[in-house]
């Protein structure tokens, strides 16, 4: 079982790469499975085709004896959703709800159950707190990329959240495998990245242009894989999950 955490910035396009690379996983043959670690809860829209999903924690709060079945969902190409969800608003951890939506999925043994060949976690990664990092600090995962622009605020993000992944390195946690440039269109956007990458001693695996083509498909809650089968982006996106795969 191949487990990846992609992290990024909130509003990087972390969800809208992570989605893409599931789609593309499993065009490739691949069972995979799609963990959203964000409290908005939006990762895997773009899979199921629909908002307002119910995420593990909301499921805790109503009932405790829900199942696997409720907190898991077929999407796109048969690829299986969890979102971890977030406390009530204003009340609460958004960390310490990750923590607790692990430990369910631990609790219903969840990949024996599943038997995924690829688990892809989407993890905010504004805040590296101990919920937030529990894929890098608990060994859930192996791979972690980075996505990021050229926009000031994202390299910050970048750099904390490499500085997590460095801090467990000697545990024999996940490991910095590169990082993704989700480009803005910014001035010098690759030197910037570029020297960031040569900072944190990686590399960048991929560069996503910005296209109008992946808002065009999100909004009719798709993928680009599944909106836009022959366009330049999905190839992208193909050859990335590849790349990613391969590692």
């Amino acid at each position: 079982m191949k487990r990846i955490a992609i992290y990024g910035k909130g509003g990087i396009g972390k969800s809208t790469t992570a989605s893409n690379i599931s789609a593309a996983l499993s065009l490739y043959g691949y069972k995979v499975m799609q963990i959203g670690c964000d409290p908005k809860a939006d990762s895997t829209t773009n899979l199921i085709k629909k908002n307002n999903i119910k995420t593990i924690l909301d499921l805790l709060r109503t009932n405790t004896s829900i199942t696997l079945e409720d907190a898991i969902l077929k999407g796109y190409n048969n690829i299986l959703c969890a979102e971890c969800g977030g406390p009530t608003p204003g009340v609460g951890c958004a960390g310490r709800g990750i923590i607790t939506a692990f430990e369910f999925l631990d609790k219903h043994k969840t990949f024996e159950r599943y038997n995924p060949d690829v688990v892809l976690y989407d993890v905010l990664g504004d805040v590296v707190c101990g919920g937030f990092a529990m894929p890098i600090r608990n060994g859930y995962a192996e791979d972690i990329y980075i996505v990021t622009s050229g926009e000031k605020m994202s390299v910050f993000a970048a750099r904390n959240i490499a500085m997590a992944i460095d801090t467990f390195k000697e545990r024999g946690y996940a490991k910095l495998k590169g990082i993704i440039l989700n480009s803005r269109n910014i001035p010098n956007e690759c030197d910037i990245v570029l020297a960031l990458a040569k900072e944190l001693n990686t590399e960048i695996v991929e560069v996503i242009p910005r296209d109008d083509i992946v808002q065009k498909c999100e909004e009719k809650k798709m993928t680009v894989i599944e909106g836009a089968p022959r366009s330049h982006m999905t190839q992208i996106y193909k050859n990335l999950a590849k790349k990613i795969i391969e590692s």
